[in-house]
């Protein structure tokens, strides 16, 4: 079976998180609670960009796939690599890389 594109940010990086974590799309609709009849096809729709999940449902999708719910929303692919490694940082780890990050933003010397 053949893949449609997906003509949706949302769906684009709702399938690489998919596919990376290596969950089948009925395996992802049971996860999140639909119906095991239409997982499958709803989470192709997702994908596919012909139907926009309501926000709860993206972030239920959000936390199986091991992602910031923002990760799906987000439109520029550099920055939404960000916001996957930020996803798997430790609290330490975040607040290093902010920390970090305002300094370079004001020029700062670590």
């Amino acid at each position: 079976m053949r893949l449609k594109p997906p003509i949706s940010c949302f769906g684009r990086r709702m399938r690489e998180a998919r596919l990376l974590a290596g969950i089948p799309q009925d395996k992802l609709g049971v996860a999140i609670g639909l119906d095991e009849g239409t997982a499958s096809a709803r989470i192709s729709r997702y994908e596919t960009g012909v139907h926009a999940p309501p926000y709860d449902v993206a972030n239920k999708l959000a936390h199986i796939l091991r992602v910031p719910v923002a990760y799906f929303y987000c439109e520029d692919d550099e920055l939404a690599g960000v916001i996957a490694a930020w996803g798997r940082a430790s609290a330490i780890q975040r607040r290093n890389v902010r920390v970090f990050v305002e300094r370079e933003i004001r020029g700062e010397d670590a």
